[in-house]
């Protein structure tokens, strides 16, 4: 519809400049790294000329490390994602009257029906993760008990349309930034295994900076050079972070928000009753356990963000968890008082 295009261009410019944005990163991070695969100009200036060299040098490190990012964020996003939440299966046997609500919604919608997961938790929410190839809908026992069958189907399309429009994805790929200097998914921790990596990737990087490190190798100037241009280097990358990181976070959470909008609408399409959307809405709003949505939205855990509505799915709301973490929020919500405005002017147009 055409009052939907101004939504959509945003979303679409919102997206380019965070891409933009992140491609800017790696490619600093490629420079960074440049000077370890000096030893590889000679083979690449053999093979394309010396002229070419060194652009092909530069992509060797500027095309893995992007590529090595986005499939690490794609690829674990979405397990650490369900292993914060005591999801089990829901099946056919277990769960009938649920798979054959989605059957019949995914019919309509023309989409591949998600894998189903139930939580054992009287708060009443829902969510939608993606990975690369599949998706996952988790929604909580407390939401079949407060909501009416038609208010359950319009959530439940909701979170098909963020299935359907690889919301999980797109928001992954904004996050990419932020969840780099974010320390809730430590990539270090104190068992042998990283342990070793680390030595052994920190052995490998002396080693190849031999070649433009001056000194002997293991000698006292070799070492004290490495060590001093690993210093430049996670130094000057910190800083580039922590600048690039701040509009990445605000065009993040500015995506998320678009996307809630465009999924309610599409929700609301597939069942054909926005009202329904509404009072799904209104019923929920006022059953977050007395936790105020503003607060909610200022502090997601885990997968608050991405819940239908941003109270999570714990019912003690104890959000002491990981708090000694710093993380850096990428997804935010819109208030609900919007979200229902726009759902019943979706109502008058249809």
């Amino acid at each position: 519809m055409e009052r939907d295009r101004p939504l959509v261009r945003r979303i679409l410019l919102t997206l380019a400049l965070i891409l933009a944005i992140d491609a800017v990163v790696v490619g600093v991070f490629a420079l960074l790294a440049y000077p370890w695969l000096s030893v590889v100009h000679d083979p690449i200036a053999a093979i394309v000329g010396s002229q070419a060299a060194l652009l092909a040098r530069w992509l060797v490190v500027f095309v893995p490390v992007l590529v090595l990012f986005v499939w690490a964020q794609l690829r674990f996003t979405k397990r650490e994602l369900l292993a914060d939440v005591p999801a089990t299966d829901a099946t056919r046997e277990t769960h009938p009257d649920l798979h054959a609500r989605f059957a019949r919604l995914c019919k309509q919608a023309d989409v591949q029906p998600p894998n189903l997961g139930v939580v054992d938790s009287s708060v009443p929410n829902s969510f939608a993760v993606g990975g690369v190839t599949d998706a996952t809908v988790v929604v909580s026992e407390g939401l079949f008990d407060a909501l009416s069958d038609d208010e359950l189907d319009a959530v439940l399309a909701h979170e098909l349309a963020h299935v359907k429009n690889r919301d999980a994805t797109v928001m992954t790929l904004a996050s990419f930034l932020p969840a780099l200097v974010s320390d809730d998914r430590r990539v270090v921790n104190g068992d042998g295994a990283h342990l070793f990596v680390w030595i052994a990737l920190t052995f490998v990087l002396y080693v190849l900076s031999s070649a433009f490190v001056p000194g002997a190798l293991f000698s006292m100037t070799s070492v004290l050079g490495f060590v001093a241009l690993v210093a430049i280097s996670v130094l000057g990358g910190g800083i580039l972070l922590g600048v690039l990181t701040a509009p990445v976070v605000l065009l993040s959470r500015r995506l998320s928000e678009s996307r809630e909008f465009v999924a309610d609408r599409a929700g609301a399409v597939l069942v054909g009753d926005p009202s329904a959307l509404v009072t799904a809405l209104e019923k929920l709003s006022d059953r977050g356990l007395g936790r105020p949505e503003t607060d909610a939205r200022a502090h997601y855990r885990g997968v608050d963000g991405l819940c239908f509505l941003p109270y999570g799915l714990d019912e003690t709301g104890d959000e002491a968890a990981n708090d000694d973490a710093f993380t850096v929020e990428t997804r935010s919500h819109p208030p609900t008082h919007e979200r229902v405005a726009n759902l019943r002017a979706l109502a008058d147009e249809l």
